[in-house]
């Protein structure tokens, strides 16, 4: 199966009007189906641009899945910027024209005389229907490649796409192999650490090891790819044990699992009942913590302008006051170069108390905060002995 290359079409999307979802549903659909995704972009409404875009595409991708601009109005110019990307002309579809009427009126509604513009396409090109929608869609074979345009409303592309154009594709181009992934979450690592240890496994052609760093955590992506789901499945289970090995405790979860779940977790098993006090973060732990475990009985906000008691002594009375076992204690003081935080447990085996310095901008040290502070409760509890 040759590599895809996705280009979402839109003034709105570069104005940052609107989220482009399309990208990221069509990645997923194609690694799903085993099809190599090297690239993606955006272009506006311009057909000159349209053009430079699917022609430069078409120079490293077989398969050029295009979304957008194919409405009625003025600015949808993504059928003139395919036409001519290819050196072809527009050409009237009676057919086409038909359904469009037909379409309308299952939905009790006339077409207007621009949505005659949906009924030109390049020349050459092949209708793919759209049944829950008004946009046509089509596809235009060039030499090896080929170029499909779909509609940039979500569910009218992801019907086009199943209907229509996986079928076509594996009539064409075969079956695809297929590739799995697993992700391997951590937290209070810093990405350096974790590429010493797993370096030689990033280099690996296949299955593939991959680093994605965010504010206090680290997700390490592992992908394969191979003739069937069964031979999927086991180079990944073997790469996992690898990756595991070398990685130990560090690694809390996989895919969905979050760090506030192994936190409570953690807790549980260990027969204890959680607790937070926080400031600063306006309830960002307490809000990570709910519903993610029995093991969470609540938490307090203290307010910030509030001169109180150092964090360890409110922890400690805290501790007190409620039903928990372990109090948590949090607060983030934002400074004008760094920002510090403080973290104080209560109520494991020796008191622990943490102050900590964060020199990235300020938008992101509420995230780093909370999946630091879970990650050190976390560590603390896995020095615990269990209780079961």
């Amino acid at each position: 199966m040759p590599s895809a290359e996705i280009l979402t079409i839109g003034t709105e999307l570069l104005l940052g009007e609107i989220v482009d979802t399309n990208t990221q549903y069509l990645a997923r659909q194609l690694r799903e189906a085993g099809i190599d995704l090297f690239y993606t972009s955006t272009v506006g409404d311009n057909e000159g641009r349209i053009a430079e875009a699917v022609q430069h595409a078409l120079t490293r991708s077989q398969i050029l899945l295009c979304t957008g601009g194919l409405g009625p109005t003025v600015d949808d110019v993504t059928r003139e910027g395919i036409a001519g990307a290819l050196g072809v002309e527009l050409e009237f579809k009676d057919e086409l024209w038909k359904q469009i009427q037909e379409r309308f009126a299952r939905f009790g509604r006339t077409p207007t005389e621009n949505n005659k513009r949906q009924a030109y396409l390049p020349q050459g090109a092949q209708i793919l229907e759209n049944a829950v929608g008004t946009a046509p869609a089509f596809l235009i074979e060039r030499n090896d490649s080929v170029v499909i345009s779909m509609p940039g409303v979500p569910g009218e592309m992801a019907y086009i796409l199943e209907h229509g154009v996986f079928p076509y594709l594996e009539k064409r181009f075969g079956r695809g192999a297929v590739i799995r992934t697993r992700i391997l979450h951590i937290a209070g690592v810093g990405e350096s650490q974790i590429d010493e240890k797993i370096a030689d496994l990033e280099k690996l052609p296949n299955p593939t090891v991959g680093l994605s760093a965010h504010p206090g955590t680290v997700d390490v992506r592992l992908t394969a790819k191979a003739a069937s789901p069964e031979r999927a499945k086991e180079m990944l289970a073997e790469l996992e044990v690898q990756t595991r090995q070398r990685l130990g405790d560090w690694v809390y979860g996989t895919d969905e699992e979050t760090l506030a779940r192994a936190v409570l977790e953690e807790t549980a098993v260990r027969k204890r009942k959680l607790a937070v006090i926080e400031k600063g973060l306006e309830g960002l732990v307490i809000k990570a913590l709910t519903g993610q475990g029995n093991a969470f009985v609540g938490g307090e906000i203290l307010n910030v302008g509030v001169k109180t008691q150092p964090l360890k002594d409110l922890a400690r009375q805290y501790a007190k006051e409620v039903s928990a076992d372990v109090v948590l204690g949090v607060e983030l003081r934002a400074g004008a170069k760094k920002h510090e935080l403080e973290i104080s447990i209560e109520g494991l085996s020796h008191e622990h108390h943490y102050t900590l310095s964060f020199g990235g901008h300020i938008l992101q040290a509420p995230e780093w905060a909370v999946n630091l502070a879970l990650s050190v409760l976390r560590r603390e509890l896995l020095k615990e002995s269990s209780t079961v």
